[in-house]
């Protein structure tokens, strides 16, 4: 066989012979890559539980946004709350604002009709003492007409009921119109008090039935008029009404 025949052949076997081990080296390679990158089953096994064993830490860290929207609510409830709380005051304070003016106005128009009736009295006071001094001023004849009518305008003022015509005849009857006239021969003469005056009355009856304002004597016309009126109104109604001895 030829030399170069020879050298070619080997040449070739040794070139066949280095594409082996090399496809060889790179199938150790890949192989040992994929085993070194595979974790083993104890490995596995081994992860698993430390996971499993340690302990599950919650973080810590505050939630911004959660908070803020909280915040928010709870601040919107308060102002809501203190809203209606200062409607509730205010209701209250409105209800003693008008409970104090009603005080007030009861107490003002207690007051006013206090007022208005001291008022009266006094106007009714006033009244009274010119009744007394019309009555006293007016000027009356000083004879039976004028005795009688004064009479009549002081028994007016002392609610004695009785007329002119009523006093005049009991007057012409008993005295015949004598202011002095006495009687001295009846019962009450012979007991000891006469019957005296205008109408004869006694002096106990005189003295109860004494009009103020009028004279203490009973032979005054006037003071005997009245008085005898006033008697004769307690006894029988009014001086009209007597049309005999009395």
């Amino acid at each position: 066989m030829p030399a170069n025949f020879r050298l070619r052949a080997h040449g070739r076997a040794l070139t066949k012979r280095r594409k082996l081990v090399g496809a060889g080296a790179v199938a150790l390679a890949a192989a040992s890559l994929a085993v070194s990158a595979a974790p083993s089953q104890a490995e596995t096994a081994t992860s698993t539980a430390a996971v499993s064993a340690a302990p599950v830490q919650l973080s810590t860290q505050p939630l911004k946004g959660v908070k803020a929207g909280l915040t928010d609510q709870l601040a919107g409830d308060s102002v809501k709350i203190q809203a209606i709380e200062a409607k509730q005051q205010a209701a209250v304070k409105k209800q003693a604002v008008a409970k104090k003016q009603t005080a007030v106005k009861k107490t003002a128009v207690k007051k006013a009709q206090v007022t208005h009736q001291a008022k009266q009295s006094v106007s009714r006071s006033a009244e009274r003492p010119q009744m007394q001094t019309v009555a006293a001023s007016t000027s009356y004849g000083n004879n039976l007409d004028g005795w009688i009518r004064q009479a009549l305008a002081i028994m007016k003022q002392h609610n004695i009921p009785g007329s002119y015509h009523g006093l005049h005849k009991n007057i012409m009857r008993e005295s015949s119109g004598n202011p002095n006239a006495i009687n001295n021969w009846d019962i009450n003469a012979r007991n000891g008090i006469p019957s005296k005056g205008l109408l004869q009355v006694i002096e106990p009856t005189f003295r109860a039935y004494h009009v103020p304002g009028t004279s203490h004597d009973i032979y005054d016309p006037v003071a005997n008029i009245t008085a005898a009126a006033n008697y004769a109104a307690k006894r029988y109604g009014s001086i009209d009404n007597v049309n005999g001895a009395y």
